[in-house]
């Protein structure tokens, strides 16, 4: 984990450990915030902060993209992303994440961006509560 980047949010640890549990995850710090890359290549989660304590959640969801954008915290991702399907969820410093709905997200996720053999050969994950 870097040394700069600190999960002060208490959903970003949660997202942090369900997206490393997906086979083949890899986390890095491209630009000082955690990305999430299936085998070190495509990204499916970016994590960050835009105040001290804050959460900021990218996925890229092909299939409930416009689904998600119904939610009063999430946008289209910025740079372009959201013409791609990237949604991005912010939450403040004291708001409640919904960690069920961003888990099942970060299972699309996922699966649109790993190879199809190995997103093949591993169902679902059945959540626990996080």
């Amino acid at each position: 984990m870097s040394a700069s980047f600190k999960f002060t949010h208490p959903a970003a640890k949660a997202l942090r450990g369900a997206a490393m549990a997906f086979p083949g995850a890899t986390e890095d710090f491209p630009w000082g915030h955690p990305a999430y890359k299936v085998a070190g290549k495509k990204a499916f989660l970016f994590l960050g902060g835009y105040e001290p304590g804050a959460l900021s959640v990218s996925m890229k969801l092909p299939y409930r993209a416009e689904e998600a954008l119904q939610l009063k915290y999430a946008k289209p991702t910025g740079y372009g992303l959201g013409r791609s399907g990237w949604v991005t969820f912010t939450f403040g410093p004291k708001a409640k994440a919904p960690l069920a709905k961003l888990c099942d997200y970060l299972d699309e996720s996922w699966r649109a961006v790993a190879p199809k053999k190995l997103a093949a050969a591993h169902p679902p994950p059945k959540w626990a509560k996080p």
